[in-house]
């Protein structure tokens, strides 16, 4: 049971050794971490669900835990994560639960949660402690004073509102030829606010299937761009976009039809940012490209590195008053949406770039690809720390960072290694100054570590 609490959510297979049982028990116990938060006396949590067939049978369980410990439930229904964590906000909740396995395959289901704000759920006190009360003594549970209510609300109208009002199409600018492939996941739902962004929209695999039979909702991996890919060079289109299951993150092509580093995306978007707020903060994380910082810096930002995982960009985009974070993985934080992640917002972000300058998505990205740099490779590793430790020996010529796992710079290349939050791997990703080194220095770590995964 324990191994579906991980650092983040609630993930695994259903219905075992995630059910509704366990549901409920969470539902209970995510309650109990809302009493003595800074919004006690917000009594609303907002809950909604992704397409899997499983989804809404967990989310009704979880909602019986919430409302036997008195709180309010506002149901939104059918959402994306992004959409979750704005209804947070908006509604001045007490927080919310998302039931998704993002993009994980079609058996397995979880949970996604904030707190008041849409801050995240992290720490000791975040998704341990759910885990100590949802698995623990049912006496450490305390039943609420009276039962909570549910209440059916629908926010898409007032949410594509928002999201379209960050759009910036100058009078007269072109149409925008835009593939978009939801890979039969939730970012679905967002076709009628692309529809009325003005663009020539040609969408991909918009049919919601928790089953996934077209391809894993995953645009980290590049084998799921593919078809992508192939039709933005098909159709001559200015921008290719891949959501992941539910739609918290997403993957660009250009208009070549090349996949473009997610970290990359990051500068882009903060530099733009950073011409309305110059000197402002940016935060990306640890395996992002030096061409990352480098660019916010050229921009007149200031850019802080910090470790993986959404818990702790929105902390440190919160504690600096930054104007934009980005991961490796696809994931871009705004501090309109609460600091929490929007990928609906980071492709407006792309096209008003593209309408702004009259450039070409490739064009664009140009600049930024200064250095050769791998995907994120992945190992099963049984001694993750003794691996670690030898590649630290191996490497302590070079300059340590221990943030998250440990990254080694040199002159001209670096590399971090670091344990997933979320799979028993170990994860690689380098970079280098030239392709010839990189694929040397690639090899010679992969020698280390094993085959990938």
């Amino acid at each position: 049971m324990t191994g579906i609490f991980k650092a983040y959510d609630v993930r695994g297979i259903y219905p075992d050794p995630l059910n509704e049982e366990i549901a409920l028990a969470i539902g209970r116990s995510f309650a109990q971490l809302l009493v003595g938060s800074p919004a006690e006396h917000a009594r609303d949590v907002v809950v909604s669900h992704d397409m899997r067939p499983h989804s809404q049978p967990l989310e009704e369980q979880l909602v019986a835990g919430l409302t036997w410990a008195g709180y309010d439930v506002v149901d939104i229904g059918l959402a994306t994560t992004p959409m979750n964590y704005w209804a947070v906000g908006e509604l001045g909740a007490a927080g919310g639960v998302q039931v998704t396995a993002s993009h994980n395959p079609a058996r397995y289901n979880g949970f996604k949660f904030s707190l008041h704000g849409a801050r995240p759920v992290s720490g000791d006190e975040g998704i341990p402690r759910i885990e100590r009360l949802a698995t623990g003594p049912a006496d450490r549970l305390v039943r609420g004073e009276r039962p909570g209510t549910v209440r059916q609300a629908s926010i898409e109208d007032r949410y594509a509102e928002f999201v379209l009002s960050r759009l910036q199409r100058p009078a007269g600018a072109r149409s925008l030829k835009v593939v978009v492939d939801a890979a039969n996941g939730m970012g679905a739902v967002y076709r009628p606010i692309l529809e009325r962004a003005g663009i020539d929209l040609i969408p991909l695999y918009f049919e919601l299937d928790g089953s996934f039979p077209n391809h894993e909702a995953n645009p980290l991996k590049l084998d799921n761009l593919r078809d992508l890919c192939a039709k933005v060079r098909e159709v001559g289109a200015d921008l290719g976009v891949a959501f992941d299951g539910d739609a918290d993150r997403a993957g660009f092509v250009d208009d070549r039809g090349e996949p473009v580093g997610s970290d990359l995306a990051t500068a882009l978007i903060a530099c733009a940012k950073l011409e309305h707020r110059p000197g402002a903060a940016v935060v990306y994380d640890l395996r992002s490209s030096r061409a990352v910082p480098e660019a916010i810096e050229e921009a007149g930002g200031v850019p802080l590195r910090e470790r993986v995982g959404h818990s702790f960009i929105k902390a440190r985009m919160r504690e600096h008053d930054a104007v934009f974070g980005g991961e490796l993985a696809g994931h871009y934080y705004f501090p309109e949406t609460y600091f929490a992640d929007s990928s609906i917002l980071a492709v407006f972000e792309m096209l008003n770039l593209l309408w702004r300058t009259g450039q070409r998505f490739s064009e664009l990205v140009a600049p930024l690809a200064r250095y050769a740099k791998s995907p994120e490779i992945n190992f099963e590793v049984d001694d993750k720390v003794g691996a670690m430790q030898a590649l630290r020996r191996r490497y302590s010529g070079g300059e340590l960072d221990e943030i998250d796992g440990i990254r080694i710079d040199f002159d001209d290349w670096w590399f971090n290694v670091r344990p997933s939050n979320t799979e028993p791997l170990l994860r690689l990703v380098l970079e280098a100054k030239t392709p010839e080194l990189l694929a040397a220095k690639q090899a010679e770590l992969i020698a280390q570590l094993g085959e990938p995964v």
